[in-house]
């Protein structure tokens, strides 16, 4: 799996989430959990992942919805 997105915003992740799915692309969310012990107040930031194949179009998708994207690695 690949690293799609980091991000403190949690509508950033329901809308990434509701993008992907509706172009059957399967997402994982890590860090959900500590974002959550932290209290809400922004310094964890969670992860959406996705499978090595379905990068480059999960990429194109957000990128047509004009969400930021981190640098390529």
């Amino acid at each position: 799996m690949k690293e799609l997105l980091r991000t403190n915003d949690p509508t950033i992740v329901a809308f990434t989430h509701a993008l992907l799915r509706a172009e059957d692309i399967r997402c994982f969310d890590l860090d959900v959990h500590m974002s959550i012990l932290e209290g809400s107040i922004g310094v964890m930031p969670r992860r959406v992942m996705v499978a090595d194949e379905h990068l480059f179009m999960a990429r194109a998708i957000l990128k047509d919805n004009e969400i930021d994207l981190p640098e390529l690695r």
